[in-house]
């Protein structure tokens, strides 16, 4: 004869008593400071001062510069936009190349600033 099963005992739970929440201490969230590297103004060469200036800008400023005359002059591919034509006053700033990657032209533009 087969031996009978005990019923499974049933799974009781363990009340145990929670501390009481903590509240964060929530801080002020800081603003980021830019860094001033990047707010730094720069003098451009003679090349790029015939495009955004001859006054002193930031590397930040720089870049906005470039960027307003290249789409104000329609300068970027039709087909590729990562890719700018160079107008006459941008490619002695490019190294006479007649179009830049948008990547590159950061590292072109980076030999103008001192």
């Amino acid at each position: 004869m087969a031996a009978k099963k005990k019923p499974a005992k049933k799974a009781t739970k363990k009340v145990t008593k929670k501390a009481a929440p903590r509240k964060a201490a929530k801080k002020p969230a800081a603003k980021r400071k830019p860094s001033a590297a990047f707010m730094k103004p720069m003098n451009l060469s003679e090349k790029l001062a015939v495009v955004l200036g001859s006054k002193p800008l930031p590397r930040t400023e720089v870049t906005k510069k470039l960027w307003a005359y290249i789409k104000k002059n329609d300068l970027q591919d039709r087909k590729n936009r990562r890719n700018i034509n160079a107008d006459a006053a941008l490619k002695p700033v490019f190294g006479g190349k007649a179009t830049v990657n948008m990547f590159e032209m950061t590292k072109l533009v980076s030999k103008h600033l001192s």
